[in-house]
């Protein structure tokens, strides 16, 4: 579902067939707006568009598809990402009146409290939301802390239904330059902790006696903002979903480790991998402006093996990607900010706020062993954390099959939203998670 460093910043290479004008219908964007719906067994769906011709629809099951409109109005589903019929129809006729119908099931739309609040961090204007279950009593409040991504979460975060439709209040905002908010986006994790730490108290704030425990829910990049955030003030819980215990320059070299491992090869190929890594890295280090001649070199001498089109690793797939002349004009602004070397150890080792890491075993953007090395050294240390590695699932925690050399994802575990949102509760983590590995 993308990097950890640099998820968003490369648009997939296709595009949908448009029908020809005749043939246009209204988009899903002037029809229904996003919202979480409560069907007639007492389950729920969320719902919103995916683009300007369909939806996606998630359940609390950690299923997933795409709405695609039919010639006669109706609404098709296809599985998770991959393309695939999933049998399912959609009737969205009435959404605009609160009310769709799912699978043979009706659905009404369900109340939520929302508010819209502008707030300042270090000069810049953030745009934030939150939401909050209907009533007066206190509830658990997850600030969402981003990924790398430029888009904006206000707009496609499904989270933000999702949880609150579980009783979970959510704070969500899109980080500086991105979406509403203003200021320059940038990758810096200290700037990133800074608003999310100014997210978290202007959550609080806004709840006033509705705010129960609070604290952040980061994911990808957000692995290293939200621990770094939870430092600045109070916050009664963090919880990192696919992030990482190590630094982006780490990152990088685990994913290549990994990349030749999965292929097959062994440790001379390993090392002759990571040699272009470094070579990469560097230039990286010196923000595009130096490094190229020796990356050219490297590459020249390996480029013949049969190992060498499986290089990708993160930082060092974007490099080899992109011209030189490309990287030096839009590297800096792609990677604007970036610590290449930024160490979440330090952080880690003192933090006393309870943590939840959720990490998947098959992630080859953020490959999960060395973290989860770290944190069971941290845990046996006494740092308050309890790790849950979910086998089969790549980055974003999405379950997959494999297309070539392609994945397709499909679904997020079916545990997955109990564990946070028992979390965000104060609930110990009990029972089975599925056949994920728990170290409570």
């Amino acid at each position: 579902m993308g990097t950890l460093i640099l998820a968003g910043l490369v648009t997939p290479l296709c595009a949908l067939a448009q029908p020809s004008p005749k043939d246009q219908l209204p988009t899903p964007a002037a029809q229904c707006a996003p919202a979480y719906y409560r069907l007639a067994d007492g389950s729920g769906v969320d719902l919103a568009p995916s683009d300007d011709s369909h939806y996606r629809w998630r359940r609390l099951d950690g299923t997933s598809g795409l709405l695609s409109r039919k010639l006669d109005g109706a609404w098709s589903s296809t599985l998770g990402w991959t393309g695939r019929d999933d049998g399912k129809t959609v009737d969205l006729l009435r959404c605009d009146r609160g009310e769709i119908r799912f699978a043979d099931m009706v659905g009404k739309r369900l109340p939520l409290t929302t508010t819209e609040k502008r707030f300042i961090s270090d000069g810049a204007e953030l745009a934030g939301r939150l939401i909050l279950p209907l009533g007066r009593r206190a509830v658990p409040i997850v600030v969402l802390v981003h990924g790398s991504e430029d888009s904006s979460a206000l707009r496609t975060y499904a989270l933000q239904r999702i949880l609150a439709a579980q009783g979970i209040g959510v704070f969500v905002y899109d980080k500086r330059g991105t979406g509403s908010s203003k200021g320059a986006f940038t990758h810096n994790i200290h700037q990133l902790a800074a608003d999310a730490h100014a997210a978290l108290e202007t959550a609080r704030s806004l709840a006033g006696a509705r705010a129960g425990r609070i604290g952040y829910y980061g994911t990808s990049q957000g692995g290293w903002t939200a621990p770094l955030a939870a430092t600045l003030g109070q916050a009664d819980f963090v919880i990192v979903g696919y992030g990482l215990a190590v630094s982006p320059i780490d990152e990088d070299r685990e994913a290549l480790k990994l990349d030749m491992s999965r292929h097959g090869f062994g440790a001379a190929e390993t090392a002759k991998a990571l040699e272009i890594g470094a070579a990469a890295q560097a230039i990286a280090r010196d923000k595009f402006q130096s490094g190229y001649d020796a990356l050219r070199l490297v590459v020249e001498k390996y480029k013949g093996e049969p190992w060498f089109r499986f290089v990708r690793g993160n930082i060092t797939g974007i490099v080899l990607q992109m011209p030189e002349a490309r990287l030096r004009e839009q590297g800096p602004r792609l990677f604007a900010g970036i610590i290449p070397d930024y160490d979440p150890m330090p952080v880690l080792r003192t933090l006393k706020t309870p943590q939840l890491w959720i990490l998947g075993a098959d992630d080859i953007d953020a490959p999960y062993l060395e973290t989860y090395r770290r944190l069971i050294a941290l845990k046996k240390a006494g740092r308050p954390l309890s790790v849950i590695v979910y086998p089969g699932v790549e980055h974003g925690l999405y379950a997959f099959e494999t297309r070539g050399e392609e994945r397709l994802s499909t679904r997020q575990p079916a545990s997955l939203q109990h564990l946070l949102t028992g979390f965000a509760r104060g609930e110990p983590l009990g029972g089975s998670y599925g056949d994920a590995r728990v170290d409570r």
